[in-house]
């Protein structure tokens, strides 16, 4: 199939591009850049250049392309993000996934895509009620307020995703990345902090994450594009776990102190209510159904011996 990667440099991109040529699809990626050309060529990928928010651009650019599927891995997420001002932070990528989705969806009609694949995220789960979600499970209706526009935005995508009756809409809520070219990987903003003893545990640390190694989410992602049907996969590990849990384990492994606890309040200070929230009172996701379905497993796992691994 060709296959049509918007967001192509990104992160997942890096490691999605070559599973897809690897498994023989022909791959156009799409980056904003022009002086990234010649790493999509060395991914094995057909450059395409323009930028997503402008739907001549992308329009242009699919229907050079003329996919039979298209996915979209469109963020703009700074290296060091500021807690306290979350939503000005994802400002791009809430735009990304408003506009930009409506974009690569209007391109995707008119050249009649079989299949339209794109991220999400787990964390916008309702804060209430079980400790692991499934796709079943409503989305948070009340964010708090730095958290409203980048709420609003993954709903934004997932609605317009799946309600695209003309193709096969799936929407993949990725966990929270670790590996090569992420913010948990060797130097990068968030290990330095666990290193640094500048990461604590806010109040209980009750706050259950989902991790993803970024090698894993691509090769969901390949399943997804190769066989998904339209709707919601989890596309997390099999151990999702509070932060009081993991983050002591991860300092373990760094070779780092063990992470302070902080009351809220103090909590409030430095991360903002975001921030907060994401230690105490996030929900994890279940990937039972991506397991069942795309007939995918992930190679790590588990948090325990991926962040090891990486």
């Amino acid at each position: 199939m060709r296959v049509f990667v918007a967001g192509a440099t990104g992160a997942i991109g890096q490691q999605l591009v070559p599973r897809l040529v690897a498994a023989g699809h022909e791959v156009y990626g799409m980056t904003r850049s022009g002086s990234k050309q010649a790493m999509l060529r060395e991914l094995g990928a057909e450059p395409v250049v323009a930028d997503a928010l402008d739907p001549d651009q992308v329009a242009e650019a699919v229907g050079r392309a003329q996919p039979d599927v298209i996915v979209h891995q469109l963020t703009s997420i700074p290296p060091r993000l500021d807690l306290r001002h979350f939503d000005r932070d994802f400002a791009l990528t809430n735009r990304l996934r408003t506009e930009g989705t409506d974009y690569l969806l209007s391109a995707g009609q008119a050249m009649g895509v079989q299949r339209f694949v794109a991220q999400s995220y787990f964390g916008a789960y309702a804060r209430t009620g079980a400790a692991v979600k499934t796709e079943e499970d409503p989305l948070d209706p009340a964010p708090v307020r730095d958290m409203r526009g980048v709420a609003a935005a993954i709903r934004h995508l997932e609605q317009a995703v799946l309600g695209a009756r003309w193709t096969e809409g799936i929407v993949l809520r990725y966990g929270a990345f670790y590996g090569p070219g992420t913010s948990l990987a060797p130097g990068a903003e968030q290990v330095e902090m666990i290193r640094r003893h500048k990461f604590p545990i806010v109040g209980d640390g009750g706050g259950v994450w989902s991790f993803m190694h970024v090698a894993d989410a691509a090769d969901a992602t390949v399943a997804a594009v190769e066989h998904g049907s339209r709707g919601v996969y989890n596309v997390v590990d099999d151990d999702p776990a509070p932060v009081a849990e993991w983050l002591p384990a991860l300092a373990q492994q760094l070779g780092a102190k063990r992470p302070m606890h902080v009351p809220r309040i103090v909590g409030r200070l430095f991360a903002g209510e975001v921030g907060v929230v994401m230690m105490t009172e996030l929900r994890g996701a279940s990937n039972a159904k991506a397991k069942r379905e795309l007939a995918w497993r992930p190679a790590h796992p588990s948090w325990r011996e991926g962040f090891a691994a990486a």
